[in-house]
């Protein structure tokens, strides 16, 4: 009769410590940056889009190198709405224009003002959410409050009213495009800045160094502002794509850029007259806008999934 006292232990040869043994006690814990790069270079959504931004911003650097015809030499309208030839491979517009080197120069204005304005975003949507969100009180109400009133004023019917005021209507260019652009899409930047500082400012490496002397400003700067970066990068990521629709709706209801700088949006609006007997002369510019915006919106999603808490312990 066995007795009820008797234990069984398996063979110490037989107990599985692979995944012990295979843990890395001599090494640091990867940081939130070092995790989301980790993830990203891993994620084929984040190289494609990576690639084609690359390939965008070398063509808006050196158009010179992809079309050696300036966009308005050689318009002849014995060329107009004509099909590719050699040295035309999108044909020709209705002016007589070709189609590629427009398309190719136009990258760069469009380019331009998305990466202006987001960082004019940043500047004013950062600083004043970072200052409402770490100082609270009477500081956040009156922020809060003036980011509703510009909150409240939708992007491109703000745009089309400030456009129409002599001092911008008279002076169109990249600049005032950022300039209004900047204007009235800094809110969404400042309320989730405001969020993420609010989420950090009471963390415990906050408090000590408060606790070791570091000045309110310099608390902020130092030590709540890098570690709310995250969903303000993944934003203003998501937003460049927004703020290059933005423009090219300004230029195609005539309101953006001056038809004297190359911009998908003048080219779009301009192949308006041929697109029932001629739809190829807007296809093209309406394509480079659209892999454009979707390189910046897909490069936005990978980058928020990497970053995202709640993704990376899935």
């Amino acid at each position: 009769m066995t007795s009820n006292n008797s234990h069984f232990v398996a063979p110490i040869d037989e107990t599985p410590l692979l995944a012990t043994d295979a843990v890395k006690t001599d090494q640091a814990p990867l940081s939130l940056w070092s995790d989301a790069w980790r993830k990203l270079r891993r994620r084929p959504l984040f190289i494609i889009s990576s690639l084609l931004i690359v390939a965008l911003v070398v063509v808006a650097l050196f158009p010179g190198l992809f079309s050696s015809v300036a966009p308005n030499d050689g318009c002849e309208l014995a060329n107009s709405e004509g099909g590719p030839t050699a040295g035309h491979p999108f044909g020709f517009t209705f002016q007589g224009c070709d189609i590629y080197s427009r398309v190719i120069h136009g990258t760069q204005a469009s380019l331009s003002v998305g990466v202006l304005s987001v960082l004019c975003v940043l500047v004013i949507g950062v600083t004043v959410g970072a200052i409402a969100g770490y100082y609270g009180g009477w500081v956040d109400a009156v922020l809060a409050r003036l980011g509703d009133i510009f909150f409240a004023l939708p992007l491109i019917l703000g745009a089309l009213v400030i456009t129409q005021l002599p001092l911008f209507r008279e002076n169109r260019s990249v600049w005032t495009v950022v300039f209004v652009i900047s204007l009235l899409a800094w809110p969404q930047m400042a309320r989730i800045t405001r969020g993420a500082v609010i989420e950090v400012r009471n963390a415990d490496f906050v408090t000590a160094a408060r606790s070791l002397g570091v000045s309110k400003f310099g608390a902020l700067v130092r030590h709540v502002l890098p570690n709310a970066l995250a969903p303000i990068i993944v934003l203003a990521t998501l937003e460049l794509g927004v703020f290059i629709v933005a423009e090219a709706t300004l230029s195609f209801l005539g309101i953006g850029l001056p038809q004297g700088i190359m911009s998908w949006g003048n080219d779009i609006a301009g192949a308006q007259a041929s697109i029932r007997t001629h739809p190829q002369i807007m296809l093209y510019p309406a394509a480079a806008l659209s892999i454009t915006v979707l390189s910046f919106i897909m490069l936005g999603d990978a980058v928020r999934d990497a970053l995202d808490p709640k993704s990376r312990q899935r």
